[in-house]
């Protein structure tokens, strides 16, 4: 299985560099996506907290042992989070919109 996914990202990479390519070939502005947009802004977010938190528990000095532990899953459990954090936050950032509207009023 995980070389299934592992050919899939490969391939995935490769058509993705190809494309690219052929766009800037052209050199003109490409269209504005904005699904493309939203997950740049979901992976850069949990790229920074995932960083965030493995720099802030090395400081601590926690062994990695505790907060990456070895597992038999194919991804890395702060990583998991990281990414569950970063899908939750604009959902957080409604509700304190919505609490601080309520506040004024």
């Amino acid at each position: 299985m995980n070389i299934f996914i592992s050919v899939l990202l490969l391939l995935g990479i490769v058509f993705s560099v190809n494309t690219r390519r052929k766009m800037m070939m052209w050199r003109s502005e490409p269209p504005s996506n904005p699904l493309a947009k939203a997950i740049t802004q979901l992976v850069g977010t949990a790229g920074g907290i995932y960083l965030s938190l493995e720099l802030l528990l090395t400081f601590i000095g926690l062994p990695e042992e505790i907060w990456n532990p070895p597992s038999i899953y194919y991804f890395k459990p702060l990583a998991v989070f990281s990414l569950f954090i970063a899908i939750i936050q604009p959902y957080g950032q409604k509700l304190m919109a919505y609490i601080q509207k309520r506040r004024v009023c």
